[in-house]
């Protein structure tokens, strides 16, 4: 199994959490506590989570406008340098949120930040959430905007799909959906704190339950029955880690050391691998459920998001200009 702790290239040095790096991540758990404390139903923890992030940065030098993708609400974010409103790139961000909750104001920064990194057009969904709208609403509505994007000019060659937490876990079916169509997929996929096996038997449900409080493994048990109702959790069309991978593109998972769904990715990467995926694994020291979004915080965050720009970058058959 190939397993990269920090950048593929980083030294030794940079293999473990610093100092700085620990107290970013005890500071940002604070806030976290504070924000959440009082939200124990899961429209409470939709709201708990829409005003921590309003306290986040907004996005910079980007453009956005509001977009009907194919009946699914969204909007195209591209690098304000670049006066263009479609371009030859596209990312497909689909937000995370336990399935029922994330919007376009929680990632929207986040979405920027991507679309500023990797020269390209980033299109944010704001898919149907549970409980109103349980499965299949969420991959129904990811892979509507991805076909949007193809019938908008983007070439599939050019479109990576990008998703965090549960939005990893929308973007690996809505991929094995389109497989199964024999369409088009996209040229790759980035996954970030993936949530692969909604049976929860990752080993890391319960090592890292105390390690992780953002990913609450009560919650996600309140989630999962939000979003399934009384289908089995291992079906692998909600469940990638127990679907067929092969024939899958190119795929980089990154997830925290100290997050419960750890051994959601690094099973899933396995059987991809197994299956014939080309797979990159990232487990960054230290970093809890869905760090990523606060780079204004922590410095591993822009790193790792970087990494993730980068490897989109990779992967685009068109590259940007130097």
């Amino acid at each position: 199994m190939l397993l990269l702790i920090a950048a593929p290239s980083a030294g030794a040095e940079d293999r473990v959490q610093t100092q700085a790096s620990m107290a970013q991540v005890a500071k940002l758990l604070d806030t976290m506590s504070e924000q959440f404390a009082k939200a124990n139903t899961l429209l409470e923890r939709r709201d708990a989570f829409e005003q921590l992030m309003q306290k986040t940065p907004g996005p910079s030098r980007v453009q956005i406008r509001e977009v009907d993708a194919g009946g699914v609400d969204a909007e195209l974010i591209w690098p304000a340098r670049l006066h263009y409103t479609l371009g030859k790139r596209a990312i497909l961000y689909v937000h995370g949120g336990g399935f029922y909750s994330g919007s376009l104001d929680t990632h929207r920064a986040s979405a920027a930040s991507f679309a500023k990194a990797a020269s390209a057009d980033v299109l944010l969904i704001d898919y149907r959430l549970a409980p109103e709208y349980p499965y299949p609403s969420q991959i129904d509505d990811t892979l509507t905007a991805y076909l949007w994007l193809l019938d908008a000019g983007y070439e599939s060659s050019n479109i990576i799909m990008l998703g965090d937490a549960v939005g990893g876990n929308l973007a690996i079916e809505a991929v094995l959906r389109q497989i199964k169509l024999k369409g088009p997929s996209p040229a790759a996929v980035i996954t970030i704190s993936a949530v692969t096996d909604l049976a929860a038997t990752g080993a890391s449900i319960r090592t890292n339950a105390a390690n992780d409080p953002f990913g609450n493994a009560l919650q996600l048990d309140a989630a999962r029955k939000a979003y399934l109702a009384d289908r089995s959790p291992t079906d692998p069309r909600v469940s990638p880690l127990y679907a067929d991978m092969k024939g899958f593109p190119p795929l980089l998972m990154q997830v925290g050391s100290r997050e419960i769904s750890l051994d959601d990715t690094l099973r899933l990467a396995d059987r991809a691998r197994q299956a014939g995926v080309d797979v990159t694994t990232e487990v960054l020291p230290g970093m809890v459920h869905q760090w990523h979004l606060f780079p204004f915080w922590l410095d591993d965050a822009r790193k790792s998001n970087q990494r993730a720009a980068e490897f989109a970058l990779q992967h685009f058959a068109d590259k940007p200009r130097e």
